[in-house]
C-alpha cells in the first residue's frame, strides 16, 4: 500500500468517526458526501492526481488546468469531441484561463473566460513576493532561461526589464509559463469573506 492510500484511509477513518459521533443529520450528509468523494477518487484511480492537486494548493501554485491550447478554435474542437467534458475545470488558451461549462445533458458546451489568473496574481502580491531568482532584459532571454531548466521552476519570481513576472509550471499539462505580475487584479478587488452558495 502506498503512502497516499494510507493517508486516504486515515482521512476516511476520521470522517467515519466524525459521522458516527454527529447528532446532526445535515452534518452526517455532508460528512457522507466527503467520504464518497474520497472513495470516488480512490476507486477511479485518481489518487495520484488528487495528491498532486493537494500539493499544488499547499505550494500556492497557479490554479490547476486540465488542458492547454494555442487557439480557442483548437480548444472548442477538443471540447466538442470530448466524450465526458470536465465541466467546471479550467483550461489555458494562449496563456489565458477559461472555464469549461456544460449543461446537464452535455448538448451545450462552452468555454468562458474569467479573471482566474488576475485574482491569483493579486493574492500573490497581497501576500508579498519572494525575491527574484533571475533578471533579464527581454522576454526572449527569460523564455530561453525557463526552457533550459532541467527541472521546470514550479513557482518563482523573475524580473524582465525591471518588471516582476511569475514563472510557473502547469504540471498537469507540462507547460512552463511566464506571467507578468502587472496583470494582477486591482487592490481590494478580492472579497475574501464571500461564502459559496
Amino acid at each position: 500500500m502506498t503512502k497516499d492510500w494510507q493517508f486516504h484511509f486515515r482521512v476516511l477513518n476520521l470522517l467515519g468517526k466524525l459521522w458516527e459521533e454527529s447528532t446532526s443529520e445535515e452534518n452526517k450528509e455532508y460528512l457522507g458526501a466527503a467520504m464518497d468523494a474520497l472513495y470516488f477518487i480512490m476507486r477511479t484511480g485518481q489518487s495520484h492526481d488528487f495528491d498532486a492537486y493537494r500539493e499544488s494548493v499547499e505550494t500556492d501554485a497557479p490554479p490547476l488546468v486540465v488542458a492547454a491550447f494555442d487557439t480557442k478554435e483548437n480548444a472548442e474542437a477538443w471540447l466538442k469531441k470530448h466524450p465526458n467534458p470536465p465541466s467546471g475545470a479550467r483550461v489555458l488558451i494562449a496563456g489565458e484561463y477559461y472555464s469549461v461549462l456544460c449543461d446537464d445533458d452535455l448538448k451545450r458546451r462552452h468555454l468562458v473566460s474569467g479573471l482566474t489568473l488576475e485574482y491569483y496574481l493579486r493574492e500573490m502580491l497581497d501576500d508579498g513576493l519572494p525575491p527574484p531568482v533571475a533578471t533579464f532584459d527581454t522576454m526572449e532571454q527569460a523564455r530561453a532561461w525557463v526552457d533550459s531548466q532541467p527541472e521546470p521552476p514550479r513557482l518563482v519570481v523573475i524580473t524582465i526589464a525591471g518588471e516582476p513576472h511569475l514563472v510557473a509550471y502547469h504540471y498537469k499539462v507540462g507547460l512552463r509559463a511566464i506571467y507578468p505580475l502587472s496583470r494582477a487584479a486591482p487592490p481590494g478587488s478580492i472579497n475574501y469573506d464571500v461564502e459559496p452558495e
